[in-house]
């Protein structure tokens, strides 16, 4: 009846698991009854829940990925805190079966809950309303999608307290993932909560790649759009073109494990090398479906902050797409000790050199907009010189990387995951808090905390360089990573940096939260009662603080990059009021729904629940079908109703 889930799913014999639920599990219990007895039900349900508007389903993503980034920020300060006391006769505080969950689930989340929601959220909330249109082409699949990316986050948490997270690593390599070596259910969450989330992020791939191409304000060609635009556009190019790869890849590691099938097996014709071959197909692209759009965050920050254009917009614009087309075909680098030869090593080695100089040239383009501009160093500007600084270091240690013999050295050593904390940490972290700075006047109307929102910065720049800098050195001496147990004590003290360098971190994050406790205490003081805070250059900053639902009562006419700029230059309004009556999409539980019947639908594989399985898969289908196929998906506000809304607002 239920499967292969019983009570011995529960971990009663393994103290932190159940403190960790038992903790979620009342944070949870005290949100639920706060809502309850302020009877915020209706309120939520009508203006998030079932929201289609882009801009609270960017804000949602947002939200997702910063409470997802306090689960896997708690993994990694609790692997470093194990490393630092286990060394020499010492054995720490994790046993080896957790600490390999521990560090499995903390890739896994920080790459597609944490990475992902906080870059999707961005694009979600500014894309549209730098374009000049009122949403993106098709908003309850946008909902759809944000609902089953959270889907696949609520499964992993699950996996805290019912059952186990997989113990491989957070690409699931064969044979470890295979059935005869992980017999338990912890590799089935980490496939059922990708393949779930992953359907969400192809469908958000799609949205904005019709949206960007199909939905621009009159005047707006291609090549005056922002540069977050196209950014954001590549990106989705990318999620579209890479993660059927993932699909296909984790589809047949399921067959394996559900059919006994030998796709990825040491025998009966199986290739596991064909899994990491297939897994960093799409996973370098995916490196850049992550850094692509923090690259137009950086760019739309410095801009507006040196109070200048972009330094050669063009150039800008043909190495994001040459980083596009290149991100394809540098993925073997992940893997040059499999023995390809010395041909296909090299031919690999050289892209993934030359992807470098596109991403060079954005550097200096960001340095030259710089140089001579009327600088301001509030919070997102100083994200984005410690960007170029970091970023500039991780690069420069991935070209090293790219070199076969030097890779040959240090392949699977601490020095690689410097190395890609330097990248993901420097470039994606930093690239969605400044985003989230920036754009968080526009979002709710009042600005945010200066003094801890830079103190934020300074905890998360030093604490990166105290955490991840020691272990290039400890790479360089030999230590490899994933290590449960330290053999060596002359590696305590580089260790002991490390741990410090989380923990000031960790102060960032206080100070984070602390901004924004400060911030909505004080909103009233910092109301952003012109839209245009930080004399913005792009037509998000037109609009009112936050925008209407419908974003535009009249769209914009471009003329030029920048095009907000240009209006305020000539002194015209950004736009005419000669209202028509416009239509606005109606709010839609679809997705929501949806995501419910996925979860159960999700869980069920997972404990093979077959007969309940089935039932979460027919009813998510049907909930898919009676939105598709309704036809009341928009209501109309009259030209008189919008014009009265204008004058209010």
């Amino acid at each position: 009846m239920l499967g292969r889930l019983s009570w011995a799913a529960i971990p009663f014999n393994e103290p932190l698991p159940l403190l960790s639920g038992a903790v979620v599990g009342i944070v949870i219990l005290a949100a639920l009854a706060t809502v309850t007895i302020k009877g915020w039900w209706p309120y939520l349900w009508r203006e998030w829940l079932t929201s289609v508007d882009h801009k609270r389903i960017g804000i949602m993503y947002v939200v997702l990925g910063l409470v997802m980034l306090l689960r896997g920020f708690s993994d990694a300060i609790m692997m470093r805190t194990q490393q630092a006391l286990a060394i020499g006769s010492a054995q720490g505080y994790l046993p080896p079966e957790h600490y390999d969950q521990v560090f499995s689930a903390h890739g896994t989340i920080m790459i597609f809950f944490v990475a992902m929601p906080l870059v999707i959220g961005l694009m979600n909330f500014a894309v549209p309303l730098q374009l000049g249109v009122r949403d993106v082409a098709f908003p309850v699949l946008n909902s759809v999608s944000f609902w089953l990316t959270a889907t696949g986050a609520l499964l992993i948490n699950a996996s805290l307290v019912i059952g186990n997270f997989a113990r491989t690593g957070w690409m699931g390599y064969p044979p470890l993932s295979e059935l005869a070596f992980s017999p338990d259910v912890g590799v089935d969450y980490y496939l059922w909560s990708l393949q779930i989330s992953g359907i969400g992020t192809l469908l958000t791939g799609v949205n904005f790649v019709t949206t960007i191409l199909k939905l621009r304000a009159p005047g707006m060609t291609y090549f005056r759009m922002p540069v977050f635009c196209w950014t954001a556009l590549a990106a989705s190019l990318l999620i579209v073109a890479a993660f059927p790869v993932l699909t296909a890849t984790f589809v047949m590691l399921l067959l394996d494990r559900y059919l006994g099938m030998h796709f990825f097996t040491n025998d009966a014709g199986g290739n596991q090398m064909m899994y990491v071959n297939l897994f960093w197909a799409w996973g370098h692209p995916e490196v850049y479906i992550l850094i692509l759009p923090a690259f137009g965050v950086f760019s739309e920050v410095v801009a507006t902050f040196s109070g200048k254009g972009l330094f050669s917009y063009r150039s800008m614009v043909w190495a994001t797409l040459g980083i596009c087309i290149l991100s394809f075909m540098v993925w073997l680098h992940h893997f040059f000790t499999m023995g390809a030869g010395a041909d296909v090593n090299a031919f690999f080695g050289i892209m993934s050199s030359i992807i470098a100089v596109p991403t060079g040239v954005k550097v200096f383009n960001w340095l030259f907009t710089m140089f001579r501009g009327r600088i301001v160093f509030r919070t997102p500007m100083l994200f984005a010189v410690g960007f170029i600084v970091t970023f500039v270091i991780g690069g420069l240690t991935g070209v090293l990387l790219a070199v076969p013999p030097v890779d040959f050295v240090v392949h699977n050593s601490a020095f690689l995951v410097a190395h890609f904390h330097n990248v993901i940490i420097g470039g994606v972290v930093f690239g969605a808090l400044a985003g989230i700075n920036y754009w968080f006047p526009k979002a709710f109307g009042f600005t945010l905390d200066e003094r801890l929102g830079k103190a934020s910065f300074w905890c998360w720049l030093i604490g990166f360089y105290l955490a991840f800098m020691p272990l290039y050195q400890l790479g360089l001496m030999g230590m490899t990573r994933r290590l449960q147990h330290i053999p060596d004590p002359s590696w305590q003290p580089l260790l002991l940096v490390a741990e410090a360098g989380a923990i000031v971190i960790f102060c960032g994050i206080l100070c984070q939260i602390a901004q924004l406790y400060v911030s909505i205490r004080t909103r009233e003081r910092r109301l952003d009662l012109s839209g245009d805070p930080w004399d913005g250059r792009t037509l998000e900053w037109s609009t009112s603080s936050p925008p209407p639902a419908y974003n535009f009562a009249v769209l914009p006419r471009v003329e030029t990059i920048d095009a907000f700029w240009h209006m305020k230059r000539i002194g015209r309004a950004p736009a005419e009021p000669a209202y028509e009556a416009i239509e606005v999409p109606r709010n839609s539980p679809a997705g929501f729904v949806t995501a419910f019947f996925a979860t159960v639908m999700g869980f069920s594989l997972i404990w093979q629940i077959w007969w309940l399985a089935i039932l979460g898969l027919l009813a998510a289908a049907a909930v898919v079908l009676t939105a598709g196929w309704s036809i009341e998906r928009e209501h109309e506000i009259s030209a008189a109703e919008l014009a009265q809304m204008e004058r209010a607002r």
